[in-house]
């Protein structure tokens, strides 16, 4: 494990190192499962050692749990800012846009699940992903007591969604054509 001692003695290069090899893996394996590559999870280690060393470099900096949890946390936070940023930046011209206006039978077949969710969880969900409202707004504007009553009554309608789709046994490949 790290620690902070060791900066003294030990040479930037030799704690640089010892946090790729123990860290590293650790951090690698979590963005993996959260969806990311070898390539984006050497990027946010990167940017994760960088900070940690600089609040290592500058003052009296202790961390109150372990090196390698406190470097996990930032690589976590780090991972989030970056898949954010990478939304904003996905190439628009890529993204097909569908006219729901039409009476494609991709739109029938989607309204209609919708439709058996109820008026209000349309309403909910129509909100949350045409209108972008956030949470605190959604909360607000259908009376929810806090964002998190939001969020759990928008994950619930979209449970309702799929639930009707898995018990028609309708397959994603359905939807398209």
């Amino acid at each position: 494990m790290l620690v902070i001692e060791e900066l003294k003695a030990d040479t930037r290069e030799a704690v640089i190192i010892k946090c790729y090899e123990e860290v590293f893996p650790l951090a690698a394996s979590h963005i993996q499962r959260m969806g990311g590559s070898l390539e984006e999870a050497k990027e946010v280690f990167q940017v994760a050692i960088v900070f940690y060393y600089e609040k290592l470099v500058h003052g009296d900096f202790q961390p109150e749990v372990g090196d390698v949890a406190y470097l996990m946390g930032i690589v976590k936070k780090q991972w989030l800012k970056y898949r954010e940023k990478s939304k904003v930046h996905q190439n628009l011209e890529n993204i097909e846009i569908i006219d729901v206006s039409d009476e494609k039978p991709l739109t029938k077949k989607l309204l209609h699940y919708l439709k058996l969710s109820g008026k209000r969880c349309m309403d909910l969900l129509q909100s949350f992903y045409y209108e972008k409202l956030t949470m605190r707004q959604m909360a607000d504007q259908y009376g929810y007591t806090s964002e998190r009553s939001a969020t759990v009554q928008k994950y619930k309608c979209l449970e309702k969604v799929r639930d009707e789709i898995k018990l028609k046994s309708i397959q994603y490949e359905d939807f398209f054509e």
